[in-house]
């Protein structure tokens, strides 16, 4: 249940990271990242890797809490409730009351999502742009900043003024475009119709796909590749003929680029189909597969295919996964040079980058040589089509990126084919970074990249050298208009921090002062707490500049951002927590964050609200009904009832809940005794709801049953559906109002009168006070 995730996020981002993905998957800017025995590492030596800006014996476990997280709990408690500072001009007031130039508005209309990074033969850059003030628009864009006529983000639009690149395959698409034939426009999927459309250089568009009518399509199309030795493209194709999630079809379709809509089904049988990736010489075709009731991060098999002169599959093989290993096989992508077939995959509990150098199974498990304790997969790997954490360079190096669990902080590394490694952080990076995307000279790679305190955009860096010093890293697209960009004097950088939890383990998160430079609290008080549950729950957090976090920091609240057990970004180990655990380890550790600052003084223990979207939402509902820690809570389109997702969601999610709950209806009584529906009798705080009225995912039923279940037991609780909207919100007068609807909610029950003319007089069932 991710919303969509792009990759990196600013403004719109902050609220979308929350209310739109997992950090989940494609509008992240959003981007949001095997098992099989003996499977082959292609690195050479790549401990060296492990080294490079790590503490020495550095531990990685589930089951104690580290000395890291100590010193970190002295450094917070030292920092964390800003004081008036002598001479300074502050006026007191309490917190949530604290006035704030970050307002919900400028969350929405200071930047647009910046995602799916390409580069034409021309060495032109594409991106993919999510515009809020478009209704959430996706417009695929190419720099050209010598241009009169390109905006201030030095970029031109590439797509018609009507049409949105937008795929639905899974819901939550991914993978909506790639560039045409030598440098020829881009191909894409238009979100209306879901039909694919060639906009060519001339001006000219060119349908690929056959018009249907009605507003549902019966196809959609997403993550392809060019067949150019046969004129035609290969994508994933969705068939809704019969839209019941058990009837929905998959598989891997060639579509002609000759403009005669032609549409060939190559390969076909699996539940799920991904990422069909041609070898240079047009011979093979690699792609993911998977079946129910697994997911993609789960137990997924890489498999090639053998095409014939006529592009017809001959013979199938599979390279890794596959046979109930549990092994999680992702990505996959052929160097242009040789033709070496590379993937990421989890065989020893890490996502790690292999490559294959034989055409069966036997040679590729054969080539394992040295592993590291880092996930090279992404923030949230699975959850959207068109994901690819890593490149290849001109000079035959391989470039991919991943994130310190430590410092948060991201690092690239260059792999040579002969296993040697260079790693490179923050001397000359920004402290996030991913969509890696080389330019075809060799000489430069683009990236999206962001750090805490600074806008999200796309960076532009000279590729060293091996052994050379590397240059800094230059934006040259910045999500945010200069004049709309927020004072640094008003940003709370995250902290990351380590807390005790469940069973004696260790869950993480991201810890957010109040700060505004403008105001003081009254002494001896301590400020709310915010703490947010991330959507997936397969997902992450991460800390690119959220102005949706620095909405509630800037007025005086504290934010913890939690990563609870079974998130990515921490090992398999980690990520697997959550099976059969969904409500039980996640619950556990949003309430253990809460009274872990609440211990160290920190926060109002009167205070502590949480809030999350989709997944996140059915977490913050069952820490309401399950856990006597929070006193309010905002759930958005988030999931009440356990057996009715089971039954009513779209194909792609319809057996996740086997994995994190168990089957059904076999295991109704543990589906009944976790849903916080079934549950009312429980929850004894004050509740607020926030759906969008087209949600396929979780279904606006779910939050009206909800509603009405809650109302009828006295708690004071608010609903609001928003017409248009799906599963995350894209349309910016919606993201601002469920924003100021939350902080009036928080105001109301906690006693503040939040500061700002825009933030509305919520309407709360069953509450006395002021509203």
């Amino acid at each position: 249940m991710a919303a969509a995730t792009p990759a990196f996020h600013c403004t719109a981002a902050g609220v979308a990271a929350a209310r739109t993905a997992p950090r989940l998957g494609p509008t992240v800017l959003h981007a949001r990242q095997a098992e099989a025995a003996g499977l082959g590492l292609a690195l050479g030596a790549v401990v060296a890797v492990r080294q490079v800006g790590k503490t020495k014996g550095r531990r990685r476990c589930l089951c104690a809490l580290s000395q890291r997280h100590l010193a970190r709990r002295q450094r917070i408690s030292r920092r964390a409730v800003p004081a008036s500072e002598p001479g300074a001009s502050r006026q007191t007031r309490p917190y949530g009351a604290w006035e704030s130039p970050i307002t919900a508005a400028l969350v929405t209309a200071a930047g647009v999502r910046l995602g799916a990074l390409s580069c034409d033969s021309d060495a032109r850059l594409h991106w993919l742009e999510g515009r809020p003030q478009e209704g959430g628009r996706q417009v695929v864009c190419r720099y050209e900043p010598e241009n009169a006529s390109a905006s201030e983000r030095s970029g031109l639009d590439v797509l018609p003024d009507d049409h949105n690149a937008r795929t639905r395959v899974h819901e939550y698409g991914g993978g909506a475009y790639i560039l045409g034939p030598d440098g020829d426009g881009v191909i894409y999927s238009n979100f209306k119709d879901q039909r694919l459309y060639w906009q060519k250089a001339d001006g000219s568009s060119l349908p690929l796909t056959p018009q249907e009518e009605g507003s549902n399509p019966t196809f959609r199309f997403a993550d392809a590749c060019l067949d150019l030795k046969r004129n035609r493209l290969i994508c994933v194709r969705e068939d809704h003929t019969n839209p019941e999630p058990a009837k929905v079809e998959n598989t891997i379709c060639a579509v002609a680029l000759d403009g005669s809509l032609g549409m060939e089904v190559l390969i076909y049988g699996q539940d799920f189909y991904a990422a069909p990736r041609i070898s240079p010489d047009g011979r093979k075709l690699a792609f993911i597969t998977w079946d129910h009731p697994h997911m993609p991060w789960d137990d997924t098999e890489l498999r090639v295919a053998n095409l014939n002169d006529a592009g017809r599959v001959t013979v199938l093989e599979t390279i890794c996964g596959g046979n109930g290993q549990g092994t999680s096989v992702l990505q996959p992508a052929w160097s242009p040079d040789d033709g070496v077939l590379h993937f990421v995959a989890d065989t020893l509990g890490w996502w790690n980058l292999y490559k294959c150098n034989g055409w069966n199974s036997e040679e590729a498990t054969s080539c394992l040589t040295s592993h590291f304790e880092e996930d090279f997969s992404g923030p949230a790997p699975g959850w959207s089509l068109g994901q690819q954490n890593f490149c290849f360079l001109e000079d035959g190096r391989v470039a991919t990126c991943y994130r310190d669990i430590v410092t948060g902080g991201s690092r690239i590394v260059l792999i040579g084919k002969d296993g040697s490694t260079e790693s490179f952080g923050q001397e000359c990076l920004p402290a996030v970074v991913g969509g890696l995307c080389p330019c075809p000279d060799g000489k430069l790679l683009y990236f999206l990249g962001g750090s805490p305190d600074t806008p999200s955009g796309i960076y532009r860096w000279r590729i060293p050298k091996a052994g050379e010093k590397a240059d800094g890293a230059e934006m040259i697209v910045c999500s945010t208009r200069k004049e709309l960009q927020a004072d640094p004097a008003f940003l709370s950088r995250p902290e990351s921090v380590e807390f005790p939890t469940g069973d004696g383990e260790v869950a993480h998160g991201y810890y957010y002062a109040p700060n505004n430079p403008g105001f003081v609290a009254p002494e001896g008080s301590r400020p709310p707490l915010l703490v947010k549950a991330h959507g997936g729950p397969t997902a992450c957090t991460g800390t690119s500049l959220s102005l949706g976090m620095q909405f509630w920091t800037s007025r005086g609240f504290a934010v913890l951002d939690v990563d609870y057990r079974g998130s990515t970004g921490y090992g398999r180990a980690y990520r697997n927590r959550l099976k059969g655990n969904w409500g039980i380890c996640d619950v556990e550790d949003v309430c253990a964050g809460a009274e872990h600052l609440v211990k160290q003084g920190l926060v109002d223990p009167k205070k502590l609200a949480i809030d999350g979207g989709s997944a996140g939402g059915f977490t913050t509902l069952a820490a309401l009904a399950f856990r006597d820690v929070f006193t309010a809570g905002c759930s958005l389109y988030g999931v009440a009832d356990l057996a009715v997702l089971a039954g009513d969601t779209h194909k792609f999610e319809s057996r996740y809940l086997d994995r994190l709950v168990g089957k059904y209806p076999e295991d109704k009584e543990t589906y009944e005794a976790r849903a916080p529906i079934c549950h009312v009798e429980k929850f004894a705080c004050p509740i607020l709801l926030l759906q969008g009225a087209e949600d396929k995912i979780v279904p606006p039923n779910q939050a009206e049953l909800m509603y009405e279940a809650v109302k009828s037991r006295g708690l004071p609780c608010a609903l609001k559906v928003y017409e248009g909207e799906q599963h995350g919100f894209r349309r910016s007068e919606n993201i601002q109002d469920a924003l100021n609807s939350e902080l009036s909610f928080y105001g109301s029950i906690f006693g503040f009168e939040p500061a700002g003319e825009d933030i509305p007089a919520l309407e709360i069932a069953n509450f006395e006070g002021k509203s």
